[in-house]
């Protein structure tokens, strides 16, 4: 099921939560809300539900206007992050409620309730915990459960709210994993919302970036994270390290030093500007030539590398950044470090 988001805008009172938010999913995609708090995430996906009206704008689900249907009407499955599953029931119980519910002309006969339980029990891998009841099971048998209700009445899309928030890391990395799968196997259209930029990156197709009820960037993974198109995305989306520059003669300078590095595609081309790259994106200089520099402020080990905080500023300038150095660099503190990014990007200084 296509789902397509059409200039949406909410106000909570007349505090706009989405600004004109305009978003198109494919059929069968797996998709990530990602953002922090009070970006928007959450509300685009309770309007997707139905939980929420729009102020403006539409939601279609195929070339159908689902903007003004119901919950029920839209047919969609909903997992939220605290399972809310009934404790008073049994997991096969919690899993045919939502058919057991349904109008008496549009609810499937018991035999066909008890064969859809079964089949997704064991699509959830929990065969034999059937009449278990939530406080006997795990975390992460409980957030399947509310999966398994959730696709019980065949929804045509999944949502999902921060469906892994509450479980600890290691059961965190498991689900992610399973729920990849499940997901390839059902291949329904999937939304999930959080807040988690390895989650996101891990598990979905494409992911969303929001920021204060808007979209910055949609792509892949890859496209995010190897090719963010503002500096919130830059910053949000993995490790990063910024500097003020200025660009002119095709160079790049730092208080009129030059760092070695000429602007590139897509970056400003003059004028002032923010420098952004990653602690892993660096080579080290030691012949002497243009690079940026600065003393260890500190270091850690981390694997199979180090990381070295530079402080590569002017008391009446402060900077510092973080980057990765080979495990046998000298990267004791008050060590003098050369270096000149090898991937970055330039975005215009703002104000």
């Amino acid at each position: 099921m296509e789902v397509r988001v059409s200039k949406i805008r909410k106000e909570f009172d007349r505090y706009p939560a989405l600004h004109d938010v305009s978003l198109d999913i494919r059929s069968g995609e797996l998709i990530a809300l990602l953002g922090p708090s009070g970006s928007g995430k959450t509300t685009l996906l309770r309007l997707i539900a139905g939980l929420e009206q729009p102020t403006l704008g539409r939601i279609f689900f195929g070339t159908e206007d689902a903007s003004l249907k119901t919950v029920q009407e839209r047919h969609v499955g909903f997992v939220f992050q605290h399972y809310a599953l009934f404790r008073h029931m049994t997991v096969a119980e919690n899993i045919a409620f939502g058919l057991k519910v349904r109008p008496r002309g549009e609810r499937p006969p018991k035999a066909e309730i008890r064969r859809r339980v079964e089949e997704l029990l064991e699509m959830v891998q929990l065969s034999g915990l059937e009449k278990r009841y939530p406080n006997q099971l795990s975390g992460g048998q409980r957030q399947r459960v509310a999966l398994a209700r959730a696709m019980a009445i065949e929804p045509k899309v999944l949502l999902l709210d921060e469906p892994f928030g509450a479980l600890d890391a290691k059961v965190r990395k498991e689900l992610r994993r399973w729920l990849r799968a499940f997901h390839d196997r059902t291949g329904h259209t999937t939304i999930f919302v959080t807040h988690d930029q390895e989650e996101a990156l891990e598990l979905a197709d494409r992911v969303v970036v929001m920021s204060q009820g808007r979209i910055e960037q949609v792509g892949s993974s890859d496209d995010v994270y190897d090719r963010p198109n503002s500096p919130f995305v830059f910053s949000f989306i993995g490790d990063s390290a910024s500097l003020p520059v200025t660009v002119g003669e095709g160079a790049v300078r730092l208080r009129d030093v030059p760092l070695g590095i000429a602007p590139r595609g897509g970056d400003v081309r003059s004028g002032e500007g923010t420098l952004f790259f990653r602690p892993q994106d660096v080579t080290l200089v030691t012949d002497g030539g243009p690079a940026l520099e600065g003393r260890v402020a500190t270091s850690r080990r981390l694997a199979g590398t180090r990381i070295a905080d530079l402080d590569i500023g002017t008391p009446a300038d402060p900077h510092h950044v973080e980057i990765e150095v080979p495990l046998d660099a000298d990267a004791t503190a008050g060590t003098l470090i050369r270096f000149r990014p090898t991937r970055w990007k330039i975005f215009p200084a703002e104000g």
